[in-house]
């Protein structure tokens, strides 16, 4: 159901949108999770395979954060003032626009994919992340416009819906990933498919698909007072298509240098073994489940935060962000104790390699230290996402990555020769630097002054 952000209790709002919205994302990480599972089972080399392509997918997703933000203050802020006609005029761009750019982003990918992947790894491993990755490119238009559905749902008050739909899919591909991988099925001994990690892309593009159109389906059939148009899609709007690639243009430029930083620190990991690349592969899909109580609790108040500012009452939308910022680091603090308690355990659930596990528990351990900073810091960019000033997260980016992590880890590694642990401590000072300079610019104030439909 839409909500009215505009009014009641603003933890209660934040909570009511980010708990679901956490759910959600928790199911969407699993498909990853659930895959780096299973392809463990065939050998490192497949994860380090898979672990260098998904390191050189998500550059791609600069294109995807800058629609996907310019979205959430569009529709956001269209609903909060009642301008139903602009809100449902904004959803319809929205989600044709990404499926254009995804396809145009897919084909570039595409063609340089595999000379990209000889960079870091032996053709063997290549090999591997071809068979995962060629699939995952032909089916992103698909999996983007799923993305920006779910941000519809949210930005209309809705968190409930995206969550179900996530949940479900996320169980259908747990279930799907090891009928297509092997050919008789581990734990229960029934006949499967025997594709290999090919398999383990097959069964993430159907539950993917599977999500885009039951959410389409919802989004475009429901009787509420938000009323998009099939039609509507195939039909762009310049000058609503021209607010969704300048508002969040800082963002994905922002997410592509700092995708790209982290192509470059793979550069750094690959110096030792692809062991080193596998458990770099593990740790940091477990690190992605850390952040998503995080990126739920933004996201959830980026939808307060944007209804608020339609509304004009930005004082409500500054109580909202500093209330974000302190759960985040609530959040992230956990988030370290069992890094430190139990990451040893949890890296054992993915691999029996030893060296694959002792490199991802001191990636858990030293890469964890920085993010009760950082969960205070990212969790006021909801103030900027909301309000469609996004200027702020591309300065911390490139500032932080390129400026301060990997100026150590050229000095650590490259200068001084030191081990693969300084690899990850780099990832603390980055983290630290970024969130001082977030805070500074929420302190500054000028997002309150901004509104993406003046």
């Amino acid at each position: 159901m839409e909500k009215d952000l505009t009014k009641g209790s603003i933890i209660k709002h934040i909570l009511l949108m980010s708990l679901p919205t956490m759910v959600g994302m928790a199911a969407q990480m699993v498909y990853d999770l659930v895959d780096i599972f299973w392809i463990g089972m065939i050998s490192s080399e497949a994860i380090a395979g898979v672990t260098v392509f998904s390191t050189i997918f998500w550059m791609v997703d600069a294109l995807n954060e800058i629609i996907g933000v310019s979205s959430i203050s569009l529709v956001s802020q269209a609903y909060g003032k009642k301008d139903y006609h602009q809100t449902a005029r904004s959803i319809e761009q929205t989600i044709s626009f990404k499926f254009l750019m995804a396809l145009i982003a897919a084909t570039f990918m595409a063609i340089f994919l595999e000379p990209l992947m000889s960079l870091f790894v032996d053709e063997t491993v290549v090999g591997y992340g071809l068979d995962y990755g060629y699939l995952r490119l032909f089916f992103l238009p698909i999996m983007f416009s799923s993305y920006s559905i779910n941000t519809v749902f949210r930005c209309l008050g809705d968190a409930k819906t995206p969550m179900i739909i996530m949940i479900s899919v996320s169980i259908l591909n747990l279930f799907l990933d090891p009928i297509f991988i092997f050919e008789t099925v581990p734990f229960i001994n029934i006949n499967g498919l025997g594709f290999g990690v090919f398999g383990a892309a097959i069964a993430t593009v159907v539950s993917q698909s599977i999500a885009f159109f039951i959410g389409f389906l919802i989004l475009f059939t429901r009787t509420h007072q938000v009323k998009p148009h099939i039609k509507g899609l195939f039909k762009l709007n310049k000058d609503i298509d021209i607010k969704l690639i300048t508002i969040g243009l800082p963002n994905g430029i922002e997410i592509f240098f700092r995708n790209l930083s982290n192509v470059v620190i793979l550069g750094f990991v690959s110096l030792f073994g692809n062991e080193a690349i596998a458990a770099n592969g593990i740790a940091g899909r477990i690190f992605g489940f850390a952040f998503i109580p995080l990126f739920g609790l933004t996201m959830g108040a980026s939808s307060v935060v944007g209804q608020t500012i339609g509304a004009g009452d930005i004082r409500r939308s500054e109580k909202a962000a500093n209330l974000t910022g302190v759960l985040g680091s609530i959040v992230m603090l956990f988030f370290i104790l069992m890094a430190f308690g139990f990451g040893e355990n949890v890296l054992s659930l993915f691999t029996n390699d030893p060296i694959v596990i002792k490199y991802g528990t001191e990636f858990l351990k030293y890469g964890s230290v920085g993010l009760v900073v950082l969960g205070y810091g990212l969790g006021l960019t909801s103030a900027f996402s909301g309000s469609g000033y996004n200027f702020p997260f591309l300065l911390s980016s490139i500032i932080s990555r390129w400026g301060i992590q990997l100026c150590i880890l050229i000095v650590a590694i490259n200068i001084f020769n030191q081990s693969l642990t300084w690899v990850w401590l780099s990832y603390m000072f980055g983290d630290i630097a970024e969130s001082f300079i977030l805070f500074y610019f929420y302190k500054k104030g000028r997002w309150k002054e901004k509104k993406a439909w003046q």
